[in-house]
């Protein structure tokens, strides 16, 4: 089990009586606090990443250096974008192309229109022949009615192919327009494209330098907020159950001296870690950090219990099974007790003492 640092222990040491190992309980504030380790983070710190796959040819920042909100970081040439740009310029050639009335597209369409269009004048005449031969009686039932079938056909013909030219000049349309918008947006990208910073922060730091390669979702600087930080601490799980949002935190960071900061817990995360058995515990600053540094290592006590009046004993006095020895009338005497706030060295005993009792090691 890892210990709290020097700086609570010190607040919690009991005086003893100095006779023969005898001691007495003593009433006095106590503290019952559980150790947590971890780095100090800026606020909404996150990685930027690329989203392209090409060679870094610019960086526009340094590490420390204040950035706004889709201010560029970093510049990539991108041949895959470049690659993209000549797609879609095709696409976009072959869709005006293809919108043009003399194209060979809708040349075809058309040319099938008036080709069904013909067959309709053909079969409406003689349609109208035998419409007057049969009511000359020249011609059979059978004869007049296959001229009509023939004369209807061509005219759903004709409608059919005047439907799939307004559809083929509705489709060459939206592919002309869409294209012309994939263009556009390739002609911003081609060549060089631009990492900007999420955030109104500061640039912890660049992962990449002018001439390297970076892969698409590749990690490239690390941006964070410049004047706002956090605790990030990690609890043992075995402590876990003590630690509730809302209780306070007192941190110690070795850079930055033996002055203890104050922190409150925001969270308290439902997953253990299993590469070290620790679940992580965010904590905000009471009062700021002076210092704008990310990545600093915290120790730090977190104050899950206090009472400013408990009876107090050594914990080396604490015999196995919650029993203590005390010495009544000139005798020994174990007795069984009640235990309440623990710390490091010493143990509140919430019932089968008093202030009078007087206790001894064996």
């Amino acid at each position: 089990m890892m210990k709290p640092f020097l700086f609570i222990v010190a607040v919690l040491m009991v005086a003893c009586s100095g006779k023969k190992g005898v001691v007495t309980p003593q009433l006095k504030p106590l503290k019952e606090a559980v150790y947590a380790s971890g780095y100090v983070v800026s606020k909404n710190e996150y990685q930027v990443f690329s989203q392209v796959d090409g060679y870094v040819v610019d960086k526009l920042v340094n590490e420390g250096d204040a950035v706004k909100k889709g201010q560029p970081i970093f510049v990539i040439e991108s041949h895959q974008q470049n690659a993209r740009y000549n797609i879609a310029k095709e696409t976009y050639n072959l869709a005006l192309k293809n919108n043009q009335e003399d194209s060979p597209t809708l040349q075809e369409a058309k040319a099938a229109l008036a080709s069904a269009q013909s067959k309709f004048n053909y079969d409406s005449i003689n349609f109208v022949r035998f419409d007057n031969l049969l009511k000359s009686n020249a011609t059979s039932r059978n004869e007049y009615d296959r001229a009509k079938l023939t004369f209807e056909n061509s005219r759903n013909d004709v409608k059919l192919q005047k439907s799939r030219v307004r559809k083929l000049r509705d489709q060459l349309s939206l592919d002309l327009k869409n294209s012309t918008n994939n263009l556009k947006i390739a002609t911003e990208e081609s060549g060089r494209y631009s990492v900007g910073s999420e955030i109104d922060g500061r640039v912890y730091k660049t992962l990449k330098e002018p001439g390297e390669l970076v892969r698409r979702t590749e990690a490239m600087a690390i941006v964070g907020s410049g004047n706002q930080f956090y605790l990030q601490l990690n609890v043992d799980e075995l402590d876990i159950k003590k630690i509730k949002v809302g209780q306070k935190v007192l941190a110690k960071i070795d850079a930055l001296g033996e002055k203890p900061y104050e922190a409150t817990v925001v969270k308290v995360y439902p997953i253990v870690d299993a590469r070290d058995q620790s679940v992580r515990v965010d904590a905000e600053f009471d009062h700021g950090l002076p210092e704008a540094f990310s990545g600093l290592a915290v120790e730090g006590n977190i104050l899950v219990r206090q009472k400013e009046n408990a009876l107090v004993i050594p914990k080396s006095y604490l015999q196995p099974g919650d029993s203590v020895i005390v010495k009544m009338n000139g005798e020994r005497k174990k007795i069984k007790v009640q235990r309440g706030i623990e710390t490091l060295d010493e143990v509140e005993i919430v019932d089968g003492l008093s202030a009078e009792s007087q206790l001894m090691l064996k």
